[in-house]
């Protein structure tokens, strides 16, 4: 509701003539109610048509048509994938400080290309090394020892990178050990950082390798999303590219982009398959972000929809950004159709008792 200079009340475009005192005041209060009433009944109208559509729920529904009411139904967004150098030991603070030095430089050379957001890789920071870490390392892989880290230090690197993506305006997400109180061990984890410099929210792996919940973290138990500009990111962590479950997960929660980062030096071309391979069979952006030895052959990138690289850092081992507009498509058929083909679309349309169906020994 808002005023119009004082000459009358508009609810969603309809006017109700001046507000004054008396009858008028009761007829415009029960024409508001019953506005927002019939409002209320078309949008619930809506949302069910979308959800008997779609095979989404009720709330998934919900969430798309009020995005499309309040946003255009197309948008678009320019975001930079990074591919940064490995620093693996915990304990070294030049090391902790060279890093957020080399992640903030990258951050200033992303917003001068006009990005939005800039994805960088696991244990961005610092991936400790699980040798070094180890309380019986480092030929031996044990428990790890977290005192070791220099804990003061890195919390000083995450402060100056906050500082800045809210000096820049740029959403930041980027990988880093958090820690819980002691005992525990660690979440590895993605924090989301805003254009306002505000930590939102943090993503912690959730399907941990063996030697990661055996000897290092603790895992995390929630999916994360968040939205810039109308469009909305999920975070993946890790080894979890070889789990599709984490993928279809977040195509149900309506992803436009999944936000994947892994650390090591070793390529994995299994990964850069799997990435390909879940954005084309969920029909959303993929941003995968390595670090920079892993470039040689699995470079850091992103890929759209169809299952193709948009964009790719330099296959040379450098630290280096890459940037492409990614953007919804509204009126793709593919997300709708297998939403509707995995809710029992074909239970009814199957044949029982016909032998020559159930027999398996026929031509």
């Amino acid at each position: 509701m808002v005023l119009n200079r004082g000459k009358g009340t508009f609810v969603s475009g309809h006017h109700l003539g001046p507000i004054v005192s008396g009858g008028l005041l009761g007829n415009c209060v029960r024409d508001v109610k019953g506005l927002i009433m019939t409002q209320n009944g078309n949008l619930k109208r809506r949302v069910r048509a979308r959800a008997a559509k779609t095979g989404e729920s009720y709330t998934a529904a919900l969430q798309h048509i009020r995005r499309s009411q309040d946003d255009p139904a197309i948008r678009s967004l320019c975001m930079a994938v990074a591919q940064t150098s490995l620093f693996d030991d915990p304990r070294d603070a030049s090391a902790l400080h060279a890093s957020g030095t080399e992640m903030r430089h990258l951050m200033e050379e992303a917003q001068k290309a006009g990005a939005r957001l800039i994805h960088f890789p696991e244990g961005t920071t610092c991936s400790p090394n699980k040798r070094i870490m180890s309380e019986n390392g480092p030929r031996e892989i044990g428990p790890s020892d977290w005192t070791r880290c220099e804990w003061s230090v890195l919390r000083e690197e995450l402060e100056a990178t906050r500082k800045l993506a809210g000096k820049l305006k740029l959403w930041t997400v980027f990988g880093s050990v958090h820690q819980l109180t002691s005992p525990h061990r660690p979440h590895n984890s993605l924090y989301v950082i805003s254009d306002r410099g505000e930590l939102v929210t943090r993503y912690d792996e959730r399907l941990l390798s063996n030697t990661k919940i055996s000897f290092m973290y603790s895992p995390g138990k929630n999916p994360v999303t968040f939205e810039v500009d109308g469009l909305r990111f999920g975070c993946s962590l890790g080894m979890e590219l070889h789990y599709p479950e984490i993928f279809t997960e977040y195509e149900r929660h309506d992803v436009d982009c999944v936000l994947f980062s892994t650390t090591g030096e070793t390529p994995s071309l299994a990964f850069v398959a799997e990435a390909l391979g879940h954005a084309a069979s969920n029909s959303y952006w993929v941003s995968f972000s390595a670090h920079a030895p892993q470039s040689v052959m699995a470079p850091s990138g992103i890929a759209a929809p169809d299952g193709q690289w948009a964009v790719r850092c330099p296959a040379n081992g450098d630290a280096a950004i890459a940037i492409t507009n990614i953007r919804n498509d509204p009126e793709s058929l593919a997300r709708p159709w297998r939403r509707k083909a995995r809710a029992d679309l074909y239970r009814p349309h199957q044949i029982d008792g016909d032998p020559r169906s159930d027999g398996r020994n026929l031509f």
